[in-house]
């Protein structure tokens, strides 16, 4: 009987599975979203956590522990302890987030993204807000000289003035 087993099986050995979470955990960390599988996203979500709350500690000891549990990728870890980590210092947990956006059209797996709740929407924010500004500018080449016009304005008249 498996009464009060937590860990899902996904169907691979206990090997395969450590290795499959420690990657998908540290393309998370890398990308800050990835798409994948329902139950994949269900079975990551503990793992992750439990990776930033080691983050959030900050020791030696802590740090340590990331890089045996997510392979020796120690790139990840160092992204892990000083960008995404410091991010949640007030959070005391639930730092992802699972979107459901159904079922894959070859095998009709349910899929889902998972994210980190904070600095994920900063991001995609800051990329939307600085697309249309690029493309107001260019846009607008008009504007732009007169501004620079009106600003050369005043600069010339104060240098006449001084002559």
């Amino acid at each position: 009987m498996r009464h009060r087993k937590r860990t899902v099986k996904l169907g691979r050995t206990t090997d395969h599975r450590e290795a499959m979470l420690a990657n998908l955990t540290c393309s998370l960390i890398r990308h800050n979203r990835i798409k994948t599988t329902l139950a994949k996203a269900k079975a990551l979500r503990p793992y992750a956590e439990k990776m930033v709350t080691l983050g959030k500690k900050g020791s030696l000891h802590d740090r340590r522990i990331a890089i045996a549990r997510l392979d020796g990728k120690v790139d990840e870890v160092q992204k892990l302890f000083t960008e995404i980590a410091p991010r949640f210092k007030d959070r005391e947990g639930g730092y992802t987030r699972i979107l459901k956006i159904g079922p894959r059209p070859s095998d009709a797996s349910y899929m889902a993204y998972i994210e980190w709740v904070e600095g994920v929407s900063s991001v995609t924010n800051a990329a939307e807000e600085e697309s249309p500004k690029e493309e107001t500018k260019a846009k607008k080449p008009a504007a732009r000289k007169k501004a620079a016009d009106k600003e050369k304005a005043p600069k010339a008249e104060a240098e006449k003035k001084s002559e």
